[in-house]
């Protein structure tokens, strides 16, 4: 009886068709996000995912965070290293993972918030980061005229927004990591637990598409990244989450103190 209610795994033509109805036609610089789960079933999971979408993208970038590395303080024991095939943490999912094990793929030097792409610009879109920019990479895109495709998840993983913040002036918590056997400092951002705020934002500004169990959702990177700016200087604490023990409260209380202080776009050099 199980089975029999069970629902046919998605195929990778199906998933192909369902990018084709979003207009990817394989000229688009894309950063993905994606939940395997939110199919049901796929076909050759995260291989064939990957395998469909470089056939309908230029470039395809994903984050491939390693929250292991992060420390809190300059004195911190350093127990992970980063190198180029770590491992990607376990809540940024398959997908990003089997871009990691592509060796023609190129990570981003980033011990905590690298990205990982394959395909045409992905040279200069890893290139692109910097510790004080770490999603600097989300810049690049915007210059690219890219677009952040959301596969089965929610705005709390969509990095684009991220950007918007950082161009808006929210103020950046420093964290540190090891990297070339120094312990440096680097920005860390708040959380995103509420970026679905952001959503009203961009009304009829997205695509979407169902495939199997998946609702999939096109966005340009720069409607994200200057609807995310609009908000904040309007409302500087609207993607803040409430929860008591989250680093957003403060966050909170240095924007009640001073405010934000906007940044410039540098964008692809």
């Amino acid at each position: 009886m199980l089975n029999l209610l069970r629902k046919p795994a998605v195929t990778s033509a199906e998933l192909e068709g369902g990018l084709a109805q979003l207009g990817l036609d394989g000229t688009q610089h894309m950063i993905v996000h994606a939940s395997l789960k939110s199919f049901g079933t796929l076909d050759g999971g995260a291989r064939a995912l990957v395998d469909t979408m470089q056939r309908r993208a230029a470039t395809l970038v994903a984050p491939a965070f390693t929250y292991n590395t992060l420390l809190g303080r300059p004195g911190s024991v350093v127990h992970s290293r980063f190198h180029r095939d770590s491992r990607v943490s376990r809540d940024i999912g398959r997908v990003s993972q089997e871009l990691v094990d592509r060796a023609d793929a190129l990570r981003s030097f980033h011990p905590t918030l690298s990205f990982i792409a394959l395909g045409e610009e992905a040279a200069r879109i890893t290139a692109a980061q910097s510790l004080s920019s770490p999603y600097q990479p989300i810049g690049a895109l915007y210059d690219l005229d890219g677009y952040a495709l959301l596969m089965g998840v929610d705005f709390g993983s969509n990095t684009s927004v991220h950007y918007g913040e950082h161009l808006a002036g929210m103020p950046l918590l420093t964290r540190y990591v090891p990297l070339d056997g120094q312990v440096l400092p680097t920005a860390f951002p708040n959380c995103s637990a509420d970026f679905d705020r952001l959503l009203p934002e961009l009304e009829f500004l997205g695509r979407s598409v169902r495939v199997g169990g998946s609702t999939l959702r096109l966005y340009r990177v720069r409607d994200l990244v200057d609807r995310t700016v609009d908000l904040l200087r309007r409302n500087p604490e609207a993607l803040l989450c409430q929860f008591r023990g989250c680093r957003c409260q403060e966050v909170r209380q240095i924007v009640r103190r001073d405010g934000l202080r906007p940044r410039t776009h540098t964008g692809l050099l």
